[in-house]
């Protein structure tokens, strides 16, 4: 998008974020539910097609662009970041090992809106990489799965998962196999997982396959080409983005507290005044600064179609970590008022756990850049 008209809808972006969208979090913490109403108003303003091209219909912002709106949004509501950041990237595992077919039947309508889709790659006794279970094998024109998926973000109401499975009888990555399941096929039971300490509204499913049939034909790439297409083409870029998340509600978690340590009177005193506080002020803004700057590095790498596990893991550890040092030192300075519900440093403090479990722990982030260091050694 060209640089006018990407600050226009920045603006635009903004005063809703601060104004509307602080509204509609209230409404869902009060409540414990993100309706279908927030997903369509999201979906009318065109926010759930950023980064997709505009030949798919999306408004084809350049990722750096789209970074830039996702620290906006995730100042916002959990649960509405976790709609912007996943429904904005889960086109791209399927694009990546699309036949055109398959772009015009699912990769189009998807960005449109006319379908969702959620990404089934975890499972309760793997995580996010070769020692997926969930298996496969071919009767006529069709494969017969069964397995278990959990934690699937939006998977309980998602007209398809993007689902990560391998042929029965193989090991690592060889047989690996990227299937887009209806989710209404025959044998797929669908489980709604337990409320969350945070992301309040968000569901999650837990999925059960027993002799589920898919058609062939929904089948993406190639058998042994799964896991890379969920890798290079989801799980990079979405790491990055969960960076980017990470540095938006840190930013706001510190908004929150430089405006209390201006309020909030002491002996006299605003907590703004005490030294130790203005410490944590400057430790938190650099902190947050750095973050920002890694982060839109590997951003810089994804426009260039030069992206690479090692930088987009690393902006998501430093971001990640980063997040936790700014929250708790946000919540410090609330002090005990900004451990009570209500308050939104409370609320925050419950959000920011939940990315250190997307797209990776900061342990699977660690062995994905020691792995790529000490290869080219």
């Amino acid at each position: 998008m060209e640089e006018t008209a990407f600050l226009k809808l920045k603006d635009e972006v903004e005063r809703y974020v601060h104004g509307r969208l602080r509204e509609l979090s209230e409404r869902i913490e009060e409540t414990g539910e993100c309706g279908p109403d927030v997903w369509a108003e999201l979906r009318e303003r065109g926010y759930l097609r950023l980064a997709a091209p505009e030949a798919y219909g999306g408004r084809g912002l350049s990722f750096t662009q789209y970074l830039r709106l996702l620290e906006l949004f995730s100042q916002s509501h959990g649960s509405i970041r976790m709609i912007v950041h996943v429904i904005n990237g889960v086109w791209r595992p399927i694009d990546f090992l699309a036949t055109e077919e398959q772009r015009e039947r699912f990769v189009k309508p998807l960005v449109r809106g006319e379908i969702s889709v959620a990404f089934t790659l975890t499972e309760p006794n793997a995580g996010s990489g070769a020692d997926i279970e969930t298996s496969a094998r071919l009767e006529g024109g069709e494969y017969v799965l069964n397995g278990e998926k959990w934690l699937i973000t939006f998977g309980d109401t998602a007209d398809y998962l993007m689902l990560y499975c391998r042929m029965e009888g193989t090991r690592g990555y060889d047989g690996t196999m990227a299937l887009l399941v209806p989710r209404t096929a025959p044998g797929v039971e669908i489980r709604l997982m337990p409320p969350t300490l945070g992301l309040t509204g968000t569901g999650h499913a837990h999925i059960v396959l027993k002799d589920a049939r898919v058609p062939a034909a929904n089948l993406l790439g190639d058998i042994g080409q799964g896991l890379a297409g969920a890798l290079n083409g989801f799980l990079d870029p979405s790491r990055v983005c969960v960076g980017m998340t990470c540095v938006g509600l840190a930013q706001r978690a510190f908004d929150l507290a430089v405006m209390r340590s201006g309020e909030r009177v002491t002996f006299g005193k605003p907590l703004s005044q005490r030294q130790v506080v203005q410490t944590w002020i400057a430790e938190m803004a650099t902190d947050i600064e750095a973050a920002r700057q890694l982060v839109m590095h590997a951003g810089r790498l994804k426009d260039a179609g030069a992206l690479t596990p090692p930088p987009a893991s690393m902006a998501k550890l430093y971001a990640l970590e980063m997040l936790q040092r700014v929250t708790d030192k946000a919540q410090q300075i609330w002090g005990g008022i900004g451990y009570f519900k209500g308050y939104e440093i409370e609320r925050i403090y419950r959000d920011a756990r939940a990315q250190k479990f997307e797209e990776g722990t900061a342990e699977i982030q660690k062995a994905v850049i020691a792995k790529h260091i000490l290869a080219e050694r």
